[in-house]
C-alpha cells in the first residue's frame, strides 16, 4: 500500500530547494519559534491568552473566569511572562496582565481564524 504523503520519484527540484534554503531562518530562530508554540500548546495558557485578547485582567479576574485558583493562574502567567507573551502593569494593589504586543494578538487570532475556517470547510 502506497503512502499518500511520500513522493514516488527521486527527482530533486534544485531551484525550489535553493529558494527554500535561502529563506529558511537560522537554527536558533527555529528553536525559539518552536519554544513559543510549545508555550502556547497548553490549553490553560491559551485560555489565558484568549481572555487577555479582549482586555487586561488581573489574576483574580482570570481565576474567576477560568474557574481556577489564583496560584494556578499565577504559575501559568509566569510561564507566559518568561516567554514574553504577556506583560503586566501595577495599579495600586492590583496587577493587570495583557498580551505583550500586537504580534501575540495576531498569532492567537490567526490561529483562531484558521481553526474556524477549517471547521466551515468540513
Amino acid at each position: 500500500m502506497k503512502n499518500a504523503y511520500t513522493c514516488d520519484c527521486d527527482v530533486i527540484h534544485s531551484d525550489a530547494v535553493s529558494v527554500a534554503k535561502k529563506n529558511m531562518p537560522d537554527e536558533k530562530s527555529l528553536l525559539e519559534i518552536a519554544a513559543l508554540y510549545k508555550v502556547l500548546g497548553d490549553t490553560t495558557r491559551i485560555r489565558i491568552v484568549s481572555a487577555l485578547d479582549t482586555a487586561p485582567l488581573c489574576v483574580c479576574d482570570l481565576a474567576a473566569l477560568l474557574s481556577m485558583t489564583k496560584s494556578a493562574i499565577s504559575h501559568q502567567l509566569k510561564i507566559l511572562k518568561d516567554a514574553k507573551l504577556v506583560k503586566y502593569r501595577r495599579e495600586s494593589k492590583n496587577v493587570f496582565y495583557s498580551l505583550d504586543d500586537a504580534h501575540i494578538k495576531a498569532i492567537f487570532e490567526l490561529g483562531l481564524d484558521h481553526i474556524n475556517e477549517r471547521g466551515e470547510n468540513e
